[in-house]
């Protein structure tokens, strides 16, 4: 089973985010990871393993406003830091954390995502990159009704 930990607030440390995973370590987990935003950038860690091995990597005072974490159980997808979440879109503009199933994720890529370069086995990696995609073209599509010739 999976578990998701969030923080918006004002200039929390990293800590935050792995004390959160730390609290949902009796659900079990074959990986940790989080995510960021920093500078309009989204910064990414996952390590295969316990919150432990993700903790190792990251600078624990390193301060951010809004961020995720997830502790993984996997069910698509070896375990793995590749498989682990969170998961980014192609152009790095959304990042996902995902619990449950997706049963029809292969069909949403062939008829979606065809030459998306996908970076994980798993099912939730889907979401990630449909999000870019529709809400890409919905903005595109909006910003064309409304610009002046």
């Amino acid at each position: 089973m999976c578990g998701i930990f969030g923080y918006v607030g004002n200039d929390s440390r990293l800590a935050t985010l792995i004390s959160g995973l730390k609290s949902l370590e009796y659900r079990g987990y074959d990986s940790a990871g989080l995510a960021f935003f920093d500078n309009n950038e989204i910064i990414l860690r996952k390590q295969k393993g316990k919150v432990e091995n993700l903790e190792k990597i990251i600078d624990m005072n390193r301060t951010f406003n809004l961020g995720i974490a997830h502790t993984r159980w996997a069910t698509h997808g070896a375990p793995s830091m590749q498989n682990a979440h969170p998961h980014l879109s192609e152009n790095r503009s959304f990042c996902i954390v995902h619990n449950g199933i997706i049963e029809n994720f292969e069909d949403l890529k062939s008829q979606y995502l065809e030459g998306v370069n996908f970076k994980s086995g798993t099912d939730s990696e889907v979401v990630a990159h449909l999000l870019e995609k529709f809400l890409t073209e919905m903005f595109l599509v909006r910003f064309k009704r409304f610009q002046v010739s």
